[in-house]
């Protein structure tokens, strides 16, 4: 398997944990550009179409999401309301109002065509999307992936020029989630794994 260890493996897949908080510094250029082209845009993908688009927000363009953020917080509160105690949901709204000083943001997009059936489609984009997170880990840094963009996709697609693209307008690009990333400034307790029912084994 080349140089990793197998038990370097497994602990970096149950250290990745999703970060809300983030210090204000910089992502340097090239760790960027390495979590992007040497990790996620290696992930496998049906018909090797690699069919993922990524648009990188920094910034000022970051600071202007701020508000899209915020509203996308409204679509889904009330049921991490019923789910979260309330010091987490504080927590958690407090993260949509500023997503945690995070300083990039990454959204991933699925490039959905004919020739392949639309699940395999975004099934590539989300393993791409997950090598991104264990890329994070590797070089230091948090993330957290959020579906909550696709509260207002539209205005997010419009935000971030999408809708402008030949393949948005044959509605062939879809929005499939986004990830804060930044230099952790706090340390989450991981939540356990649930193992119960959640496998059959058949012989």
């Amino acid at each position: 398997m080349g140089q990793i260890s197998k038990s370097d493996f497994y602990q970096l897949l149950q250290s990745r944990k999703s970060i809300r908080q983030f210090k204000t510094d910089d992502v340097p250029r090239d760790v960027l550009e390495r979590i992007i082209h040497q990790a996620a845009m290696h992930a496998p993908s049906g018909k090797n179409r690699q069919n993922w688009r990524f648009f990188v927000v920094q910034g000022e363009k970051k600071n202007q999401y701020l508000k899209f953020s915020q509203k996308s917080w409204l679509g889904i509160k009330d049921v991490l309301q019923q789910r979260l105690k309330p010091s987490l949901y504080a927590f958690t709204e407090r993260f949509f109002y500023t997503l945690g000083n995070a300083p990039v943001v990454i959204f991933a997009y699925s490039h959905n065509s004919a020739d392949e059936r639309y699940h395999t489609s975004i099934g590539s984009v989300y393993m791409a999307v997950q090598n991104l997170n264990l890329a994070c880990q590797i070089e230091g840094l948090g993330c957290c992936t959020m579906g909550a963009p696709l509260e207002i996709k539209n205005e997010v697609d419009e935000f971030l020029g999408v809708t402008d693209l030949p393949e948005y307008k044959s509605g062939e690009l879809e929005l499939l989630c986004a990830v804060a990333i930044g230099y952790a400034d706090h340390e989450p307790p991981k939540p356990s794994r649930q193992i119960e029912n959640r496998i059959t084994w058949l012989k």
